[in-house]
């Protein structure tokens, strides 16, 4: 028999456990909050050169898991350089922006750039400007000097019409003809002796008489006629003049208000431009300006021809659309955009229903994150930024550009808009900050060529940090800081090694601890719970500990039903006795919020033939990729121990037993090794331990993951069918660093009522498992014939000879078929 004994793991190895006494605090009341990032040195060193690097392309790209403070450290250290360059004298560039009308192209508003809060105060001048027009040129045009000077103009007119046909009518009256002025027109009618010509009369006159008429009429009508076309051109003089001292007086009236403008805006050539444009189009549209029209609540909005030029409102171009507002900001905008989808990150167009259409102007123009974030700094979410349409192509664009316009999201998709603007871009200059994981940014990586050009800086955050006793000091004053931002009961000395004790079971490692502050954060506030719930002053082991069992009471009904399961009978496992050809193996649930493991009777059986091994879960499509592989180099080690001299002949099939939703991961090789030896042996493996382990071609046992959850699933079956002393676990000692079993499996071992064997072979194993040797080979090449290995060659040698025997051997058949065939 095999002394076991040796590959025991005392109790002492199961766990690291936290001394309270080594801290030199009595709770976390005593200790500064941390403000530093435990263990994110290389995360910390890539962002402060990163947010420093003011060349293009140097945007950041912060992978790891969640809850790992990608977020926090970087807000932290955009604050702390902030806060350098002011120190330093050094400011940022940061600026309002208004879209304006565009007098030129009535689609494409214009943008204007103006000091950081002067936006508002641009806005506000031209409305004031507006209000002063109307009422300066409202008492300009209703003066008595205007109204003089515009009748004088219109009487002028008058008696020059007046004069002409005063000499037409004395033209006419010397040919005998009088003018009658009607709504049809002026009309020629002969007179004789001071009476108008009937029809009767003149009919009754000569020829002569008649042809004279006719030919005075005809001169007359020709006279007429160039009296209207002078009356006209009058008219038309009357007008211009009239407009001429309309235009010289709005323009005396409005070019003092424009000015004093134009000289508080000197700096800017746009709205110099834009001031010009504005005042021309003042000047054009001066009637509008001139009697107010007051529109009564009962009347429906009527657009006249100026209204339909410049939309609804004709006063459109006085309005300022204040675009990006920093005026309430501090130093430069830091910008989180939680859901950035075309519209929040890039900004849109909105649109109004008027008279059956919709439309829209430069007022409905409104900003993106992109645009708020400008002379900033932008965090998003690199995994919505990938899956949201359209944006990871435009926000690309936009870096590599560096300016950004707003685009209708329907033409992205390639759908048509309805009156569409295309307002002039903004030039930008934004640091963009994407936070997801280290897979996401491997596949943009390899797969985006512009990826490099525009995030060349990576800050990765590990997921653990080492427990030294600075990181641990550290470590409870970021327990201290959660008390103080959340108003929580302090943590004793008890406490804070319990969280310690959870965050290392948490990267299933005893020399690290977790750098997943999110879900410490979540563990301290239910502590803090439970210990408010009993009254106590201040949080105590036993409610960290509390915390965690009904954590875990919360989620693990698939655990509990699994159980239930196994003692009723519906799944067979059987923690007593030895059978051939069979063993506990341990898998691993993985349901997103919990994690357990379970045991699984994993069998095989050996028979006649030259079918090799044959894995049941990969010919019924339910193996993974991974588990193949395992169960091959489980091949490929028979061949290396068992084919050196003689090709192997045999069929084995491998199966999971009452596994229905696939298997994968190799963890379980070593266990379908030693079914499969068993089998071929005739030796019965113990039904008591439980084993995980992956196997390479040379039967060194390799470490697994998911260790602890493996042993106390087992443990719960053992102690659900009831602990009789001799059941345990065997895995891989490449493990042992990673065990942090719970107190209640390590205080069963403590007693000798459960077992952890460690081993680093599949020979070890076998001997646990089996308590016969494994058998050394001896110098005539063969093992002892009682061994594990002797067993095991004699059995292939028989097998072999009875299928040559009664198959006699295949015509050209290669003398390695059947080891290539396993």
């Amino acid at each position: 028999m095999v002394d076991n004994s040796r590959y025991e793991v005392p109790a002492e190895k199961l766990r690291w456990v936290c001394d309270p006494e080594q801290f030199d605090f009595a709770c976390t009341e005593d200790l500064a909050p941390l403000h530093e990032f435990i263990g994110q040195d290389r995360a910390i060193r890539a962002i402060e050169f990163g947010l420093s690097m003011e060349h293009d392309g140097y945007n950041i790209y912060l992978a790891g898991l969640t809850g790992t403070g990608k977020t926090s450290a970087a807000k932290t250290y955009i604050a702390r350089l902030i806060n350098e360059r002011e120190k330093a004298g050094q400011s940022y560039h940061v600026s309002d922006w208004c879209y304006i009308y565009s007098f030129a192209y009535t689609d494409r508003p214009r943008t204007v750039e103006l000091p950081k809060g002067m936006g508002r105060v641009f806005r506000d001048d031209i409305a004031g400007l507006l209000q002063h027009l109307k009422k300066d040129l409202a008492k300009a045009f209703s003066s008595e000097d205007y109204k003089a000077q515009r009748k004088a103009i219109i009487e002028e007119s008058q008696v020059r019409q007046q004069e002409m046909f005063s000499r037409l009518r004395s033209e006419a009256a010397k040919k005998g003809f009088l003018i009658q002025m009607s709504q049809v027109g002026a009309a020629l009618v002969p007179v004789k002796g001071g009476k108008a010509l009937s029809q009767e009369d003149f009919m009754a006159l000569g020829e002569r008489a008649k042809k004279s008429i006719e030919k005075n009429r005809n001169d007359l009508r020709k006279d007429l006629e160039s009296l209207f076309e002078e009356a006209q051109d009058i008219d038309r003089v009357t007008g211009e003049k009239l407009a001429e001292s309309d235009r010289h007086l709005a323009d005396y009236t409005i070019s003092r208000l424009y000015d004093a403008l134009a000289k508080k805006y000197a700096d800017s050539a746009d709205i110099l431009q834009f001031l010009t444009d504005l005042k021309k189009y003042t000047l054009d549209q001066v009637d509008s300006f001139k009697s107010p029209r007051e529109a009564k609540p009962e009347e429906a909005p009527v657009l006249s021809v100026d209204e339909s030029r410049f939309g609804p409102d004709p006063l459109l171009p006085f309005q300022v659309n204040v675009f990006v507002d920093n005026s309430a900001t501090e130093g430069p905008p830091i910008v989180t955009e939680t859901n950035p989808n075309y519209v929040n990150l890039f900004g849109k167009i909105e649109r109004k229903f008027v008279l059956g259409g919709y439309m829209s102007d430069h007022t409905m123009l409104k900003p993106g994150a992109l645009h708020l974030a400008n002379g900033g700094y932008l965090l998003l979410s690199a995994a919505d930024v990938v899956t949201n349409p359209g944006v990871w192509p435009a926000l690309k664009r936009a870096l590599k550009t560096r300016e950004l316009g707003i685009e209708e999201p329907f033409e992205q998709l390639g759908l048509i808009a309805p009156q569409g603007l295309r307002p002039l871009p903004i030039p930008i200059d934004v640091k963009v900050i994407l936070i997801g994981d280290a897979s996401l940014y491997q596949l943009l990586s390899a797969y985006d060529e512009d990826f490099w050009e525009i995030f060349k800086v990576k800050a990765d955050f590990n997921y653990e940090v080492a427990r030294t006793p600075d990181n641990m000091q550290s470590f409870a004053a970021f327990i201290a800081g959660c008390c103080v931002e959340c108003e929580l009961k302090h943590f004793d000395r008890t406490a804070v090694a319990a969280v310690m004790e959870f965050a290392s079971r948490m990267v299933a490692n005893q020399e690290k601890l977790s750098s997943r502050f999110a879900f410490i954060k979540e563990l301290v506030e239910e502590a803090e719970y439970w210990a408010r719930k009993e009254g106590a002053n201040l949080v105590h082991g036993p409610h960290v500990s509390r915390a965690i069992e009904e954590r875990r009471f919360r989620h693990n009904l698939p655990d509990e039903r699994l159980r239930e399961m196994i003692e009723d009978g519906t799944i067979l496992i059987e923690s007593r006795g030895s059978v051939v050809g069979q063993v506990n193996g341990l898998s691993i649930y993985s349901l997103g919020d919990i994690m357990f493991g379970k045991p699984s009777r994993i069998t095989c059986r050996t028979f006649l033939g030259r079918g090799g091994v044959i894995n049941i879960e990969r010919e019924a499509n339910l193996s993974g990729s991974t588990h193949d592989k395992g169960v091959l180099i489980m091949s490929g080690y028979l061949g290396w121990r068992y084919a050196q001299d003689a090709p192997l002949s045999l069929s084995a099939s491998l199966c999971f037993e009452q596994s229905y939703g696939g298997v994968d991961g190799d963890s379980a090789s070593c266990a379908e090794l030693y079914v499969l030896l068993s089998s071929l042996a005739d030796l019965p493996l113990r039904q008591d331990i439980a084993v995980t382990g992956s196997v390479n071609q040379r039967g060194e046992v390799q470490p697994i993951g998911g260790v602890n959850q493996k042993i106390e699933g087992f443990f719960q079956t053992c102690s659900t069918q009831g602990l009789t002393g001799t059941q345990g676990v065997m895995i891989p000692s490449r493990n042992l660093r990673n065990l942090m079993l719970r107190d209640d499996v390590v205080e069963a071992v403590r007693k000798g009522q459960f077992h952890v064997y460690a081993v680093d072979s599949v020979e070890r194993g076998m001997e646990v498992l089996s308590g016969v040797p494994m058998g050394r080979k001896r110098k005539d090449g063969t093992y002892p014939p009682q061994s594990v290995n002797g067993r095991v060659v004699a059995q292939l040698r028989d097998m072999a000879g009875k299928l040559k025997a009664f198959q006699g051997p295949r015509s050209g058949e290669s003398p390695t078929h059947e080891q290539s065939q396993v």
